[in-house]
């Protein structure tokens, strides 16, 4: 039985150090400064350092990968998770937006904070100075409010 329980934990350790050869990209792409939000349109100081605190690892090219996302298979959820936030919008490369996306992104950037959903609670765990206070959420929501967007 002993003999049965050291190759099991021999088998488990060599799995352990084999995944860490499975390696998903981590990427921070250049930024072009003329292609970012602030670029675009204007962001008050108070919404751009929310947005720096809470939203930049996962919706922008310059994630801060923290040491966890060089240990599989911790590294593959959290590559997946800033590829699957900057899919949804980048805000390093704003115009790759399609132009009738834009207004319901930067909704989504007041909607889904008040309702709880972002910055996402696998995030928070870790980061727990992107927690949105209530009034942060409400500094996120009159920015998007003074853009007047289409529709409103």
């Amino acid at each position: 039985m002993a003999k049965l329980i050291r190759y099991a934990v021999i088998a488990w350790l060599v799995a352990v150090l084999g995944v860490q050869f499975i390696r998903p990209e981590r990427t921070n792409p250049v930024t072009n400064p003329t292609r970012t939000l602030s670029a675009a349109m204007p962001v008050t100081t108070a919404a751009a350092a929310v947005l720096e605190r809470s939203c930049r690892d996962c919706h922008s090219n310059d994630t801060v990968w923290p040491w966890y996302s060089n240990v599989a298979p911790l590294s593959w959820l959290v590559i997946d998770h800033v590829n699957d936030g900057r899919r949804h919008f980048n805000y390093s490369d704003w115009p790759s937006l399609e132009r009738d996306e834009a207004p319901k992104v930067l909704r989504g950037i007041c909607d889904l904070p008040r309702k709880g959903e972002m910055p996402i609670g696998s995030y928070l765990l870790m980061h727990g100075d992107a927690r949105l206070s209530p009034g942060d959420v409400q500094t996120l929501c009159d920015w998007v409010s003074s853009l007047h967007l289409s529709g409103e």
